[in-house]
């Protein structure tokens, strides 16, 4: 089976990027460097990759130049098990420069995306109960980052938190 390794492409910030990352998630380690000189040659351009692993995925980041940028077709998705992961990942990932998006979306300070959410999310929006789901859903949709005591009032049909 082949491997899947994201490849993201930064200007200049791939060894700062994945620094920072691997600081973020556990399980997480800088894998190897590689230069590959001026490209095109005399340019001063310097073309490199960081490899690094987040939490077991293999993750390269190219040092490319200002050619491309991130935009939301791409992200990555974090399942947190309690709201106190949903607000550690969102405050590093937020923190110097990040923004803040919607519906548990965030930019960090590079542009990539990430989405950081609670694993009961999906078990309020899919079930059967509809009505419930449903305002789960809208509560949802008026935050930015996820609370989830505020998920679980909304689906409860809880009016004081909702």
């Amino acid at each position: 089976m082949p491997s899947l390794i994201p490849h993201l492409w930064f200007d200049k910030e791939a060894d700062e990027a994945a620094a920072l990352y691997c600081s973020i998630f556990p399980n997480s380690r800088i894998v190897a460097r590689r230069d590959f000189g001026e490209i095109p040659p005399g340019s001063g351009d310097h073309v490199s990759t960081v490899t690094f692993e987040l939490d077991g995925q293999m993750v390269i980041a190219l040092n490319g130049g200002p050619h491309f940028e991130f935009n939301e077709a791409f992200s990555f998705f974090v399942e947190c098990e309690t709201q106190e992961e949903v607000d550690r990942y969102w405050t590093k990932l937020t923190a110097d420069g990040g923004q803040e998006v919607q519906c548990g979306w965030l930019k960090d300070r590079f542009g990539l995306s990430w989405q950081i959410v609670p694993k009961i999310l999906d078990d309020l929006l899919s079930s059967d109960d509809r009505a419930a789901a449903d305002r789960a859903m809208q509560a949802m949709l008026q935050m930015k980052k996820i609370d989830i005591k505020k998920l679980e009032a909304a689906y409860a049909g809880d009016p004081v938190t909702t």
